[in-house]
Order: C-alpha cells, then sequence, then structure tokens
C-alpha cells in the first residue's frame, strides 16, 4: 500500500511539472493495417481525480503515450464525484487539462463522460460531446438524448457486471435502440468479458467495444500479448476524430481482451491475414515440407487443425517467426491447412475458420523467398 502511494505521489508530481515529462519511450503496439483503413489503439473509457479515478488527467495521456495507444476518451462520471470536497465538480476540466498534452504527443482526444445511473438500466458513456454539463440532468433518457443532440456516440458499459439479473435488456433499452439513442456495447470491460453484451451486439448491429474502465495508475511499461489494456482496434479511414466517429458508426472494430481477438468475422478475418506471412518451403523430402511463418502483431494466434493436413494444433507468438514441419505423401503438391483459431472468438466461445495455402514445387516460387498470402 505504501509503495502505491509513493507511485501516485511521483505520478502528479512529474504531471504537475510538465504534461510530458514522465511519457519516456513509446512502445507501440503491433497490429497491421487491414483492407486499406488504419488500424488505431482506442481506449475510449478511463477516469481521473475528477470523477473516482486516482490520477490527474496529463497522466492519462502520459501512460496512453507510452504504451502506444492512438485515441483515449476520458469519461469521468457525470453523477458520481466522491473527491468533490477536494476537487470541484466541473465536467469538461479533465478533458480541457488534458487537451494540451494530448496534442503535443499526436494522441486523438475525444471528450466524453460517463451517465452514471442504477443498474439496471446501467452506465452509459457518451464520447464526442461539446458539452458535458448538459448531461447533468436528473432523468436518464433525458441525459441520453442530450448526448445524442450533441452528436455523441453512446454505448453501454460493462453490462454484466452486476450479474446478468441486473444486466438483462429492458424495454428502456428497446426504446433506446430503436430510436438509436445508443450504439454500441462493451463486450469487454477491463479483465471482465460479457456474453451476452457479445451476443446483443451481433444480434442488434452494435458495435462492439473493449475499455479498461481505469481508475488507478497504469505502471505497465509496455502492452504485450498476454499484459495488455482491454482496448478497441479500430479500423479507420483516416486518424482524425472525424475518422474515429465514422469508424465507430460503422462498427469497423475488434476487441483485444487478454489472449483473445473479438469481433466480427469480416474484420477478424483480414485481420489475421494481414498479421500472418507463410513463406514459400525451402525444403522438401520425401515426406514433409519445412516453412517458415510469421506472425507480425502484437496478440499470439492458437490454431486447432480442422482439416486432415498440418499439426494438430499450433501457436503462432506475437512478433515471431515459426518453422513449420509438415507431412505429407505429396510433397510437391500445393497443401491447405484448414484450422480454428481458437482466440479469435467470431461468437461467444466461436473461433475464426482459416485456410493457410502452401504453394506446391511446380508454381514457379518453390526456390523464391516471397510472403503468401493466408486465405479464408
Amino acid at each position: 500500500m505504501k509503495k502505491h502511494r509513493v507511485a501516485v505521489a511521483v505520478l502528479w508530481l512529474l504531471a504537475l511539472a510538465s504534461p510530458l515529462a514522465a511519457q519516456g519511450v513509446r512502445q507501440e503496439i503491433q497490429f497491421p493495417d487491414v483492407a486499406g483503413y488504419q488500424t488505431l489503439k482506442c481506449d475510449l473509457h478511463m477516469h481521473t481525480v475528477f470523477s473516482d479515478g486516482a490520477v490527474w488527467p496529463t497522466v492519462r495521456v502520459q501512460e496512453a503515450w507510452r504504451l502506444g495507444l492512438d485515441v483515449i476518451a476520458i469519461t469521468d462520471h457525470i453523477e458520481y464525484q466522491p473527491h468533490k470536497d477536494d476537487v470541484p465538480t466541473r465536467h469538461a476540466r479533465s478533458c480541457d487539462l488534458a487537451a494540451g498534452a494530448a496534442r503535443q504527443a499526436n494522441l486523438l482526444l475525444i471528450r466524453g463522460a460517463e451517465i452514471t445511473r442504477d443498474t439496471p438500466p446501467g452506465h452509459f458513456n457518451a464520447i464526442f460531446l461539446t458539452d458535458q454539463a448538459a448531461l447533468d440532468t436528473p432523468e436518464f433518457l433525458d441525459a441520453i438524448q442530450r448526448a445524442n443532440q450533441q452528436g455523441a456516440f453512446v454505448f453501454w458499459n460493462h453490462q454484466g457486471w452486476k450479474g446478468p439479473e441486473k444486466g438483462r435488456w429492458l424495454e428502456v433499452h428497446t426504446t433506446m435502440l430503436q430510436n438509436k439513442w445508443f450504439q454500441g456495447m462493451e463486450v469487454c470491460n477491463g479483465d471482465d468479458y460479457y456474453p451476452d453484451a457479445h451476443r446483443w451486439c451481433l444480434e442488434k448491429n452494435l458495435t462492439m467495444l473493449g475499455n479498461s474502465d481505469i481508475h488507478d495508475p497504469d505502471l505497465n511499461q509496455r502492452s504485450q500479448s498476454t499484459n495488455h489494456r482491454t482496448m478497441t482496434l479500430l479500423l479507420a479511414k483516416q486518424r482524425t476524430p472525424e475518422g474515429v466517429k465514422e469508424a465507430l458508426l460503422a462498427g469497423r472494430t475488434v476487441v483485444w481482451y487478454k489472449d483473445r481477438l473479438i469481433g466480427r468475422k469480416e474484420w477478424l478475418e483480414p485481420l489475421f491475414a494481414a498479421s500472418v506471412q507463410v513463406d514459400p518451403p525451402h525444403l522438401r523430402t520425401k515426406d514433409a515440407v519445412f516453412l517458415t511463418v510469421r506472425n507480425l502483431c502484437e496478440a499470439d494466434f492458437v490454431l486447432q487443425r480442422t482439416g486432415k493436413v498440418g499439426p494438430q494444433t499450433l501457436t503462432l507468438p506475437a512478433r515471431s517467426t515459426s518453422l513449420l514441419k509438415i507431412s505429407t505423401p505429396a510433397p510437391a503438391q500445393a497443401l491447405a491447412l484448414e484450422y480454428t483459431v481458437t482466440n479469435l472468438w467470431i461468437a461467444p466461445e466461436t473461433g475464426l475458420p482459416v485456410r493457410i495455402s502452401v504453394p506446391g514445387e511446380r508454381s514457379g516460387v518453390s526456390a523464391q523467398r516471397r510472403n503468401m498470402p493466408v486465405s479464408q
């Protein structure tokens, strides 16, 4: 506990001294651009001392820069202000304080707030706001409508955090959906995954999001495959606030949660294909071929064979090259390796089917070292 207090005190002093003083070296998060879109790393749910967080707003910028994020939203609670005796209730102040540091760090800062009512109906984030204070109104639906009047993107936070009964779908949610008053849901929040939210996003055409909901300081130095913030990978036409909003409304997202990537098949397929590069076999024996496979992204891939050729199980570690031996009675022929990527979820507990193509000896490329595409 003492170490935690010292760490918080140091972060506060650094933040007050200079918005960028504590950022240090940025550790980039490697996910490829996909299908002509830029892949942006986003955390759209975080808190500061202006609600119930433990850090000054500029610290959130420093953390995001250090850990390789591209887009952040500070979403302090509207109704819940436990530090108000020391930090006055000023709903826009945390974003105002973070804005300069975000510009210096070349991060996109999205202005937001969390509408914090009893569960049910639950907590909702509104981002792309122009006036957070307008959401400070007694009636829940009034606050939701006022957010929409500002052109906000609204999403339901941590739907099942108080259990499935309190996180159930109610008439009020149907009303909001029919009126297009909310557009997305957090499938993952911090360390928690919500299968109901995942199913509802698929059934009701809602955008899938994953966010940290961070309150304490983030003392991590880099993001790794199994140790990282929960975040949203956003496929954007352009790296601007307008590009972020367009991609969210279009549902072009993948959630990076623990050792999993969660999203619609139409986006997980090209992300996997862009991340995995297969070289032509460099050696063919009478009963096997040898080749290398690269995983260019930050996430491990775990594959289970569904076809008849290739290793029964296969793990492609993040940002690494793997040497494969594939047993086959016809090593000169082209091979199709059929697998399910078990940690890429297209629905709850449902992995992504993929096919990896290996060229044959007479394809004219067996002696060349070039990257071969992964087909779905």
